[in-house]
C-alpha cells in the first residue's frame, strides 16, 4: 500500500465515522441538546457536510451537554483570550513563510538546454 492509498483509506474511514456520527446525532442527539431544534427536520441535511468533517468536536460537545459539564458563562472565553495572540501570529507567520520561500529558491544550472515538447502521436485503430 503506497502513501496515496493510505491517505485515501484514512479519508474513507474518517468520512465513514463522520457519516455514522451525523446519522445518530441528527436523528437522536439534536433533539436532546437543543429544544429549538425539536420537530425541525428541514435544516438538518445542511449540517451533514460539517459533521462529516468535525465529528470529533461534535461528539465532544454532545458529551459535555449530556453530562451537564457545559458552562455557558465561560463558553467563549478561550477564543476571546486567544484573539490578540492569533492576531499577531498570523501576519508574522505569513511574512515568515514568504521570506523562507524566497530565500530557499532553487537555482537551476545554466548549461541545461530547453527541450521542445511535441504533441503525442495519434493512435490508429
Amino acid at each position: 500500500m503506497n502513501q496515496a492509498e493510505m491517505i485515501l483509506m484514512g479519508l474513507r474511514i474518517w468520512g465513514s465515522i463522520g457519516a455514522l456520527v451525523a446519522g445518530v446525532f441528527l436523528t437522536v442527539g439534536m433533539d436532546r441538546i437543543d429544544e429549538d431544534a425539536r420537530e425541525a427536520y428541514i435544516f438538518r441535511p445542511l449540517l451533514i457536510p460539517g459533521i462529516l468533517v468535525i465529528w470529533p468536536l461534535v461528539l465532544w460537545r454532545w458529551y459535555l451537554y449530556e453530562t451537564g459539564r457545559e458552562v455557558w458563562a465561560r463558553r467563549y472565553d478561550p477564543p476571546r483570550r486567544a484573539h490578540f495572540a492569533v492576531g499577531w501570529m498570523l501576519p508574522l507567520g505569513i511574512c515568515a513563510i514568504i521570506v523562507t520561500g524566497l530565500s530557499i529558491r532553487q537555482q537551476w544550472p545554466a548549461d541545461i538546454a530547453p527541450e521542445r515538447l511535441s504533441a503525442p502521436a495519434e493512435v490508429s485503430q
